[in-house]
């Protein structure tokens, strides 16, 4: 069957971004829509309040995405929190380390990050005494409480922000050759909207393990997968499942 039309449940990349999603669609003249399925609810002062959590009586706050920064610092400003230069930062990336510079003058901060998880938690043994403060998503996985945990860190687990489902009301499901999801919150969201949706022909595209496991239970067909060996991304998935099927039509019209 021949693809036209794919929808990314992601939000558009930025105008001065070139995204691989535009060089597939030039290349095989399909039309792509970037749509979010899923968006972020920060949790508010008032709810905050409930949870008895003194962000001041924490010496350090372990970082986990860009996201989360965004919501420690908006929540600090919130409850009219002034965070002192004393504060450290544990990152779980340089990246996520270097965003801190949206809100803080680097250079005069405590900020850790490693190149991997084990780095930054061997490097935080020697702040061991530290109350750790730790904002999360609801849903959010359970691997860095576990790692804090096997180590034995004083930590504070806070939901700061939810991952919830887009209003997806004015998408055409049904119009989508291709549906490429990149986290099992966009397959809930999917059920969501379109409770009655049946796969029959539109390709489900998936990237990660645990995607492709909520579409399996959801008991979606996956017909297009990354990352596997030698296929990194989700659009060179799309893309060697488009070459697959030029080989399948030509090799049908002899």
């Amino acid at each position: 069957m021949k693809v036209n039309r794919i929808i990314v449940s992601q939000p558009a990349p930025g105008d001065t971004e070139r995204s691989p999603y535009a060089e597939l669609a030039d290349k095989y003249r399909l039309q792509v829509e970037f749509r979010p399925f899923i968006k972020v609810e920060g949790v508010g002062a008032k709810e905050f309040r409930q949870y008895r959590v003194e962000i001041l009586a924490h010496g350090a706050v372990f970082l986990t995405s860009k996201t989360a920064v965004d919501h420690y610092f908006r929540i600090c400003d919130e409850m009219r929190v002034n965070v002192p230069d004393s504060m450290k930062y544990f990152c779980i990336s340089e990246s996520i380390a270097n965003y801190l510079q949206k809100y803080i003058i680097y250079r005069k901060r405590k900020i850790f990050f490693g190149a991997k998880i084990d780095e930054l938690l061997e490097m935080m043994q020697k702040h061991k005494d530290e109350k750790i403060f730790l904002p999360l998503s609801d849903p959010h996985k359970p691997e860095i409480p576990k790692l804090l945990d096997k180590r034995k860190y004083n930590y504070t687990k806070v939901i700061l922000y939810r991952i919830v489902s887009s209003d997806l009301s004015a998408v055409d499901i049904k119009a989508d050759d291709i549906l490429a999801f990149y986290s099992p919150t966009e397959i809930k969201s999917l059920f969501q909207n379109f409770p009655d949706f049946v796969q029959g022909e539109t390709r489900i595209a998936c990237f990660g393990p645990a995607t492709a496991k909520a579409a399996r239970a959801a008991q979606l067909r996956i017909d297009i997968q990354a990352p596997r060996p030698h296929v990194t991304s989700l659009t060179m998935a799309i893309e060697q499942h488009l070459k697959d099927l030029a080989k399948k039509e030509a090799h049908n019209s002899k």
